[in-house]
């Protein structure tokens, strides 16, 4: 009876819990995020009522019932048809937004190409090698971007030979001509069957990527090493070539022919987008660079010595052993990298690029006076597209930080 006692002293009660409104944890939790966002929402209502009423005094237009009015000017470049006093402030909003994403695209390829070279190069053992990189990124990475753009505008696309004196870059077959005008181009004109050579391109590429993970499986399992880049190029290049062959060549070429005082046929570009992106790609591979050195050195030295204790050749450890393990700490600056290049093309207003400030926010916004809702719709664009590209390497920065582990 006494040990019984005693068990039933030792457990202890707990004491029954009280329901306390403004004492519970997540009630307060709820009525702050509640109270947060009503106040982020008066706010937001505050600063719309307060613009659509100012705006309404001052007699200015207000609505988006402009994007289906017509516009009565034109641009000097353009990827998708227009007519001027036909086409509309939405046409042009999209001629806008397809030229600063096609500068800005190729402006990404280009810089992080040239970003990765540089960055390697860096940590060359060869003194000049080396010394020459350093000054690439310490030059163009110090040398604010709008100053760049301007120098090859101004100081090199400007000053190249008049059209008579133009330069032939196709070495005599003038397909691409070179002047202070711009860059002429053929364009190819495909044929009837021509898109029987895309098909047999497609399946190449789709064998060509089969079989490089089956070799990759192979190796992964044995250790026995498959050479795939002379298959690879050779299924490319052979099986699309024979059937573009065998259709009798469907393909034909729209080349520049000088007229007058210009040339005519086949594509331009204007001075204004070689200048604008050279210049983003050379200062964005400067940053790129010292991000492929971070990360190459964040790698331990063994690495590379185990590597090479194996017998692999200088160039396959970089390109099997230390880049795949510097890519976790190269991509989240990378990301940040790329989005700014997007946002930099804006600069292009300062040489006249028909981009999507130029274009839409100055010159339609001056014909037709919406400032709010063409700013507004600038701004959406650019978060658009720098949420977009923030998505899509965050999923590639997770796979490469698990393949890490």
């Amino acid at each position: 009876m006494t040990d019984t006692t005693n068990q039933k002293a030792k457990v202890r009660v707990r004491p029954k819990e009280e329901f306390n409104f403004f004492q519970d944890q997540r009630v307060r939790s709820v009525f702050y995020q509640v109270v947060t966002a009503g106040i982020v929402g008066w706010l937001a209502w505050y600063l719309i009522s307060n613009t659509a009423t100012n705006l309404e005094l001052r007699g200015m237009n207000t609505g988006f019932g402009f994007i289906n009015s017509s516009a009565g000017f034109d641009t000097d470049f353009k990827l998708i048809e227009y007519t001027p006093g036909v086409g509309t402030y939405g046409r042009i909003f999209m001629i806008g937004a397809l030229n600063t994403l096609l500068v800005s695209f190729l402006a990404i390829i280009l810089s992080t190409v040239l970003g990765f070279f540089v960055g390697v190069m860096r940590l060359s053992p060869n003194w000049l090698v080396a010394k020459v990189a350093l000054a690439f990124v310490e030059i163009f990475r110090n040398v604010p971007l709008l100053i760049q753009i301007v120098f090859w505008y101004i100081g090199v696309f400007s000053l190249l030979p008049v059209v008579k004196k133009s330069i032939d870059l196709s070495l005599g077959a003038e397909r691409v001509i070179l002047n202070n005008r711009g860059l002429y181009m053929a364009t190819p004109v495909p044929g009837d069957l021509f898109w029987m050579t895309l098909v047999a391109l497609a399946v190449a590429i789709g064998g060509v990527v089969y079989f490089r993970r089956r070799a990759h499986a192979k190796q992964e399992k044995s250790g026995v090493q498959t050479k795939t880049l002379l298959p690879s190029i050779a299924a490319i290049v052979l099986l699309p070539g024979a059937v573009f062959l065998a259709t009798g060549m469907p393909l034909e070429w729209d080349v520049p022919v000088l007229a007058g005082f210009n040339y005519t046929g086949g594509t331009s570009v204007p001075p204004a987008f070689l200048a604008l992106l050279v210049a983003l790609s050379i200062y964005h591979a400067a940053a790129i660079a010292e991000s492929v050195r971070a990360g190459i050195l964040s790698v331990n030295r063994g690495q590379t010595d185990a590597a090479m204790s194996i017998g692999l050749k200088p160039d396959r450890v970089m390109g099997l052993v230390i880049i795949p393990q510097a890519m976790p700490a190269i991509v989240p600056p990378m990301i940040s990298n790329w989005m700014d290049t997007v946002k930099n093309s804006s600069l292009a207003i300062a040489i006249g690029y028909s981009d999507i400030v130029s274009l839409f926010m100055q010159t339609a916004l001056n014909q037709a006076g919406y400032a709010v809702e063409m700013v507004g719709m600038t701004m959406a664009f650019y978060m658009f597209i720098s949420l977009t590209i923030s998505f899509f390497l965050n999923i590639y920065n997770k796979r490469v930080q698990l393949v890490e582990r």
